[in-house]
């Protein structure tokens, strides 16, 4: 039976560990030829080990989303490599440093902005055009929880989510006639590097996140990763501009 998105050409970006890896790998479960991108070369290769040990395809790319000119290759190597895009998710992000608004430093505000927004930004101005010449294409943009409400600690990483979500439906209604459907997963507290890196080896922090979420527990990357695949996929073809909470409930408090 083939899969949701056979025959396809999929990007994923941040695809070294966590929502990233889970993503690239239900791509290829569902018959996408992958291209996983990273800054982490180490991890994104045990990525693509792992897609291939399955029996799917995939190639690393070693790439800093904040630099146009490594964008731009990226795409030119998928194309190069498999022809066509056809899904991408653009998934590398950072959380940055924890403390109130007046304790962000200028460093830390404007390292987070390039990362978590400028890099989805540069991922959609090339990809997008590749798009237009296919007359189609999806993309999804991983936003956050954090990108429509606020959170307490970490500034600059809301504002650089809430502006993925805006750029999210501007970009759809720029080129919803045009063929290309542009959403956003927006996850909870996930079971992922970066949330390990926050709790550390206290129970206590670990617990606090848990009270978070009515479902009284953190979610999982490969919960978000179907998510992603859905919205990729003509199962969700009359749907754009979409903001979706994969949550576990705790935007609905």
């Amino acid at each position: 039976m083939p899969g949701l998105l056979e025959g396809k050409v999929a990007l994923v970006t941040g695809g070294s560990s966590g929502i990233g890896r889970a993503s690239a790998r239900v791509f290829a479960r569902e018959g996408a030829r992958v291209m996983v991108a990273d800054v982490a070369v180490e991890g994104g290769q045990e990525s693509v080990r792992l897609i291939q040990e399955a029996g799917g395809e995939a190639t690393f790319m070693q790439v800093d989303v904040t630099q146009a000119t490594e964008v731009a290759a990226l795409i030119a190597k998928i194309i190069a490599v498999y022809g066509r895009l056809d899904c991408a998710h653009n998934n590398a992000g950072i959380e940055g440093a924890i403390g109130p608004t007046a304790d962000c430093t200028e460093d830390n505000w404007d390292r987070v902005m390039s990362v978590n927004l400028k890099g989805v930004w540069l991922c959609m101005k090339y990809e997008i055009p590749q798009m237009l010449q296919q007359d189609r294409g999806t993309i999804v943009n991983t936003a956050s929880a954090a990108g429509l409400v606020g959170a307490r600690g970490i500034p600059a990483y809301v504002a650089s989510k809430h502006g993925v979500v805006g750029l999210t439906r501007t970009a759809a209604l720029e080129y919803a006639r045009a063929g290309i459907r542009v959403n956003a997963v927006c996850p909870g507290v996930i079971r992922t590097p970066m949330v390990e890196r926050l709790v550390g080896d206290r129970p206590r922090a670990e617990a606090r996140l848990r009270e978070l979420e009515p479902v009284g527990r953190l979610g999982t990357p490969e919960e978000v990763a179907e998510a992603v695949i859905w919205l990729c996929s003509d199962a969700a073809s009359f749907v754009t501009g979409h903001a979706m909470s994969v949550d576990g409930g705790m935007v609905t408090q």
